[in-house]
């Protein structure tokens, strides 16, 4: 991550599935982090958030719902910047559309960095991995 944070270009990441564990962590420090519409993203599985809170991989489902991993729940929390919709139908076509919406979103990204100074970028990075989430005072 800390390398990671240093790169002098803008990082673009993209949740395709399931992102988890230390890559997740690593995504988060992109200056602008994609998400298919039904990937996952979390530092943990729900399996093991269940087996570490409740000592009962059982309860996935639930444990899933609390974590927020789903594309819409990121979005929310400001952990990632755009979801890209996935259409339904048959798969090859279905992908295609999706590279097609991957690829205008990774252009439009570039074009809006490609004159930026490389204490932007970075300033950029730091702001948005520091402003990701909610937070409560009690």
């Amino acid at each position: 991550m800390l390398e990671l944070s240093k790169l002098k270009v803008p990082v673009i990441a993209i949740v395709i599935g399931e992102g988890s564990s230390g890559g997740a962590l690593a995504l988060g420090v992109g200056n602008q982090v994609f998400m298919l519409e039904n990937a996952i993203y979390s530092i943990l599985s729900p399996e093991g958030y269940a087996s570490i809170l409740w000592k009962d991989s059982s309860r996935t489902k639930e444990a899933a719902e609390k974590m927020k991993l789903t594309a819409k729940d990121l979005y929310e929390l400001k952990i990632i910047d755009k979801i890209i919709k996935e259409p339904k139908g048959d798969i090859e076509e279905s992908f295609l559309k999706v590279t097609k919406s991957l690829r205008k979103e990774i252009q439009k990204s570039i074009e809006e960095r490609k004159n930026k100074k490389l204490d932007e970028i970075l300033e950029e990075r730091y702001q948005k991995f520091r402003n990701m989430g909610e937070y409560k005072i009690l």
